[in-house]
């Protein structure tokens, strides 16, 4: 990778562990000790529900942005294809609201079947997926000037920092819920508001000479459908719990799948500088570039989420007892399971590198589609098998198969049309280094208190995983990173 991706990737994925530490404390700590169980399983379920409406009302045009800014034959059609960005998605939020307006009560008696307290704030699912939708246009138009780093901290750390804010004002008794509520909507305005400040200074409109291209329709028509569907994917096991199980299984299984979701930060950190040079090199037919940038892209992100994933699961049950302890309760611990099986899944995901961005910014992009809504639809069937026989873990199960089978299907895809895969040698090397320190580390106790048992293995882990990718040289691109940052930091 050249320096601009390494640079941006790193800056990213600092700025998205900032803000998973944030979410944790609010996950693990702030949200079960202020909050009732019942009320974070609703804010949950609320999230859950507007992150499934969010690519309805932006359909798909931050992605089209992207495939088609570096396409465009001169500064008109770049200036279109922006104006189109904004103008479309408000069509579609304008005829959205009106149709939820005319048929609220038969959507919010729906959602709200199995838990009334949802009933109350219906609203804030539409209010949150109109910013949310518009804040991904934005950040798009930051991502094709290659200017990641300040969108990306605006997506990952302000929520969790809002969130944060207010539940300390919670705490102090400084807001009530429903204010809880009216301040994380404006909260999520404020933020919509200073990206588009932002992107509005890197960019210069002008509504003299508009043009409009009917392959920008169509292309953000299959990555809307596919958006949608990957949506559900990613929420639907929230809201199938919160119809099938109480609503405190949300909480539970959130908390689980939250720590999981540890292991997926450099692949998020990758993918927000990757995505707009993958769609470069394909207009370009650069395709040595790209088989390097599918390979590097991989085998670094295996590398780093194999680490992630060590440190999180050989130190879960430790981590689990702190928080029984704080707040003298088992009930979250059933989630332990969880955190494996997603994590998993997660780091299976990672061997892929950035086969996404490469089918979404090619000619096959509507394969894109298929893979999708195929896999909403099979994830649908699992849920409501598993979540029916072994509740909050079934849902974990469902993920683990289907994203383990889709993305066997789009290396598949990938190899037919261009001939290059992610997989080299030393992928074997790093499951196998994964694989041993694994269930070595799970056969060693210190009986020690838990707080010092995973400093202590924490600290075995990453020399030993370090020294090994060191020794055997599993990626040189890390190893040089290392060796610089060394350097600069007068430690080497």
């Amino acid at each position: 990778m050249n320096n601009i991706i390494a640079r941006q990737s790193i800056y990213n994925s600092l700025s998205i562990f900032f803000a998973f530490f944030l979410g944790a404390i609010n996950t693990l700590f702030l949200y079960p000790s202020i909050l009732t169980e019942q009320f974070y399983g609703l804010i949950t379920a609320l999230l859950a529900f507007s992150n499934i409406i969010q690519p309805i009302l932006s359909f798909g045009v931050q992605h089209t942005i992207i495939k088609f800014y570096s396409n465009c034959k001169d500064k008109i059609e770049q200036n279109s294809l922006l104006i189109y960005s904004v103008v479309f998605p408000f069509i579609l939020i304008l005829f959205f609201s009106i149709f939820f307006n005319l048929k609220y009560d038969l959507i919010s008696n729906y959602l709200s079947s199995k838990n009334s307290l949802i009933k109350k704030y219906i609203f804030f699912i539409i209010l949150i997926s109109i910013s949310t939708s518009y804040f991904e246009v934005f950040y798009s138009w930051l991502k094709i000037k290659r200017k990641t780093i300040f969108g990306n901290f605006m997506k990952e750390v302000y929520p969790r920092l809002l969130t944060f804010t207010l539940l300390i004002l919670y705490f102090f008794l400084l807001i009530d819920i429903d204010e809880f509520i009216i301040y994380f909507i404006v909260g999520y305005y404020l933020r919509l508001l200073i990206i588009i400040i932002k992107a509005l200074f890197n960019h210069s409109l002008s509504l003299s000479k508009i043009s409009f291209s009917r392959d920008w329709f169509v292309y953000s028509g299959y990555i809307f459908l596919s958006a949608f569907a990957a949506s559900i994917l990613i929420d639907i096991d929230k809201s199938m719990i919160s119809q099938f199980l109480t609503i405190e299984n949300v909480a539970y299984y959130s908390i689980g799948a939250f720590i999981a979701a540890l292991v997926d930060i450099p692949s998020r950190g990758l993918f927000q500088i990757i995505n707009p040079m993958v769609s470069e090199v394909l207009s370009n037919n650069n395709f040595q570039r790209l088989k390097n940038l599918l390979e590097k892209s991989a085998l670094n992100l295996f590398l780093v989420s194999g680490l992630i994933f060590l440190l999180i699961n050989l130190n879960i049950s430790d981590l689990y007892k702190i928080i029984e302890k704080l707040y003298n309760t088992d009930s979250y611990s059933v989630g332990i399971p969880i955190v494996l099986i997603i994590s998993i899944s997660k780091l299976i995901s990672s061997t892929t590198g950035c086969i996404n961005s490469i089918i979404t910014n090619s000619k096959y992009y509507y394969y894109i589609l298929f893979f999708s809504f195929g896999s909403a639809i099979v994830v649908f069937i699992l849920n409501i098998y598993f979540i029916s026989f072994y509740g909050i873990i079934g849902a974990a199960i469902s993920t683990l198969i289907v994203l383990t089978v889709f993305n066997f299907l789009k290396l598949i895809l990938v190899y037919n049309k261009f001939k290059i895969h992610p997989f080299n040698k030393n992928f074997l090397k790093i499951l196998l280094l994964i694989v041993s320190i694994y269930f070595i580390s799970s056969l060693i106790n210190f009986n020690m208190n838990p707080y010092f048992q995973i400093t202590l293995r924490s600290i075995l882990i990453l020399f030993v995983y370090l020294f090994v990718l060191f020794y055997f040289n599993l990626s040189e691109d890390i190893k040089k990173l290392m060796i610089d940052l060394k350097k600069k930091s007068g430690l080497f």
